[in-house]
């Protein structure tokens, strides 16, 4: 077995090889750029190399970089995690030229598979079904709208050597198809160093379903269950679970035995994924092999028991798989949910800072319920802008799918983070979801769901009478906390009053509390009683409560006159008064939001790319005015309205923060 492996990659991937390594007695070595240099992955690692500055272009998809660290470190071996140069060929083919064991398929099986229009066309001659599309290059846009005309809106423009949503793009006319080629093509070339470019056909309403598949360099091939990825937002995946809610045990068998028999057709070795577009009736279509480990195999690890981490060492150091595919037995259900850097009230545009406070929910594991949560940063740790937003993968395992989903909306609960804009709130809203409870999901949820964007979660009224109930409760504590502090009499309690008025999303709830040293019951005006417990505190920014019998569990802070509250995805302003108070409270105006109609503001941090219009220029409703890219992705931002450009404040190769304002209008 090897003795050293170096992870070529960051975040909360190189963290999770580190662990696996570890465990089986296998030194690691990291590797970080500038901006990494305090990040939890280099902390993890017995030891650390330096390679370069903050884009990823200049350190960490160098691949003279990675091999000066590899002969520095002495490692025997490479894992690549995902992303960077894990599908990169040419790396491979380094690897092998210096005797260091590259923990991944051979090179052959990503140069045939990780190019997505040599594997299609492979898939083809194999006789596996393929979405209709044009294979070969793309030289411009101009033939890009040909094509894609040829072949039919809506399409789909993609990065031949993309990953992660990155360099995709769905257009449904040509105005779409020329913006969606360039911008495809120029995050191609920054996050792959590859600009490559093909169009196939979009599919509608499909699901996005995907098989995981393990080789050995034996010629032994099985396939471990499949994922379900259909939440997707901008192409990339958000929610995954396994095994999917939609699949029999017919498709699951076909689909399984034909992602093997591609894999084992190019010779494959190691951990890799076989997608596929499934449409209602259950019709499967090849649409790419990624032949590397997934963001989302932690799904597979819990209802499979497999480490796939693990395996592809084995797998590297020559050793065969020693388990058949009779072994495999897919055990409950596990979800995984992503949580970003991106505020979610602003499109889910990325977000970056440092994080004031992140603390997740504690991993433990039983017979009825596991919480496990993959995550590369820690509190106080700066989120930068240079690389992918995501953080953290938050997942949990029960024996059923309801049961499952139930623990992930206690863990999301329980999930504590601030100084930057987080997707927190909206993964609970999903969670929360009658289609994605019924597991009634297409790729196209998001957009049918939340067409205008996320704006939160408008609570039913049981669900903010049990809010309100526990703030009641919790005004109680802090009240007599107050009376303690203020060094009134000793019988403070007595000066704590039993009649509240609690509002919260526009309700008001009349409540009468009745304490004793259990807790407290709360009486609500029309003669319902919630029972409440819990042992929260002043200052406790988490509540852990039990409200008529079932777990409450909140995210509180401090607001004049009540707590801020985020719980199930609602972020809310409970105001807990004397009804003398509320009464008053009635009589005071709202405030009123400044009018930002004629400004275009900087939705996130980023880099100015391309200002599309100038002083004096008429425009239109939905033209483009600009674009801002951040965390490798392009955004282009387009006028809601018609107007006439009045200011242009910056241009192209300025760093604009949040609410910069880029330009005014007449």
């Amino acid at each position: 077995m090897f003795k050293k492996i170096l992870i070529a990659n960051r975040g909360e991937i190189a963290c999770r090889v580190i662990k696996t390594a570890r465990r089986m007695g296998i030194q690691t070595v990291a590797v970080y750029s500038d901006a990494d240099r305090n990040a939890l992955h280099v902390e993890m690692a017995d030891e650390a190399v330096h390679i370069g500055p903050a884009p990823a272009n200049q350190s960490y998809i160098v691949i003279d970089k990675i091999m000066d660290a590899i002969a520095t470190s002495g490692a025997e071996a490479v894992h690549p995690g995902y992303g960077f140069l894990s599908e990169n060929a040419k790396f491979a083919a380094a690897l092998e030229a210096a005797g260091v064991a590259f923990i991944g398929p051979p090179k052959g099986a990503i140069e045939a598979m990780g190019d997505k229009i040599t594997s299609k066309k492979i898939a083809q001659e194999a006789g596996v079904s393929t979405v209709p599309g044009y294979m070969g290059l793309i030289g411009d846009a101009d033939e890009a709208v040909k094509i894609a005309g040829q072949i039919g809106y809506p399409v789909m423009i993609k990065a031949s050597a993309g990953g992660g949503g990155k360099g995709m793009r769905i257009a449904w006319n040509d105005t779409e198809a020329r913006e969606g080629f360039q911008s495809s093509k120029n995050e191609a070339a920054a996050s792959f160093g590859d600009d490559r470019i093909f169009i196939e056909k979009f599919v509608t309403q499909p699901r996005h379903i995907e098989i995981q598949v393990l080789c050995d360099a034996h010629g032994n091939g099985i396939y471990l269950g499949e994922r379900e990825c259909s939440i997707q937002r901008r192409n990339q995946k958000v929610v995954e679970e396994a095994p999917s809610p939609f699949l029999d045990e017919e498709t699951r068998k076909a689909m399984g035995e034909q992602a093997v028999a591609l894999a084992k057709a190019v010779g494959y070795a190691s951990a890799g994924t076989v997608e596929f577009i499934v449409d209602g009736h259950r019709n499967f279509y090849f649409l790419e092999m990624n032949t590397r480990l997934q963001v989302e195999h932690p799904v597979t690890e819990l209802i499979t028991g497999v480490d796939l981490v693990e395996q592809m060492i084995r797998v590297a150091n020559g050793e065969p798989l020693t388990m058949s595919q009779d072994d495999v037995k897919l055990t409950g259900w596990a979800i995984e949910n992503r949580l970003y850097a991106e505020d979610p009230y602003r499109g889910f545009l990325p977000s970056i800072g440092r994080l004031t406070r992140y603390r997740p929910p504690a991993e433990h594991a039983s017979e009825t319920v596991v919480v496990r949560n993959d995550t590369g940063v820690f509190e106080g740790g700066e989120i930068s802008m240079y690389y992918d937003p995501m953080i953290a993968k938050l997942c949990t395992w029960a024996p059923t799918r309801g049961a499952a989903i139930e623990a992930m909306r206690v863990a999301l609960d329980r999930f504590e983070v601030e100084g930057i804009g987080h997707n927190l709130p909206f993964l609970a809203a999903v969670m929360d979801h009658p289609k994605f409870v019924s597991g009634d999901i297409t790729t196209a949820f998001i957009a049918e769901e939340y067409p205008e964007g996320f704006e939160g979660v408008a609570l039913p009224e049981p669900e903010l009478r049990r809010i309100a109930a526990a703030a009641a409760a919790m005004n109680r504590v802090a009240e007599i906390r107050r009376t303690r502090i203020s060094g009134r009499l000793d019988n403070h309690e007595r000066r704590v009053g039993t009649e509240w008025n609690v509002a919260l999303q526009g309700q008001s709830f009349d409540v009468e509390i009745a304490a004793d040293h259990e807790g407290s019951t709360v009486a609500f005006d029309d003669g319902t009683e919630l029972r409440v417990s819990g042992a929260w505190a002043p200052g406790d920014q988490l509540a852990d409560m039990i409200v008529d019998g079932a777990p409450l569990v909140m995210k509180v802070g401090k607001v004049s006159g009540g707590f801020g509250i985020r719980a199930r995805g609602a972020a809310l302003k409970v105001h807990v008064r004397t009804p003398r108070q509320a009464e008053l409270a009635r009589l005071m105006p709202e405030k009123q939001a400044p009018d930002t109609s004629r400004l275009l503001l900087c939705p996130m941090p980023g880099l100015v790319v391309k200002l599309d219009v100038e002083v004096g220029q008429e425009i239109q409703e939905g033209q483009p005015l600009c674009t801002i890219e951040a965390m490798k992705m392009e955004n282009i931002l387009r006028a809601e309205r018609k107007g006439v450009v009045a200011k242009v404040n910056a241009g192209p190769g300025d760093s604009l923060a949040v609410d910069d304002v880029i330009m005014e209008f007449e």
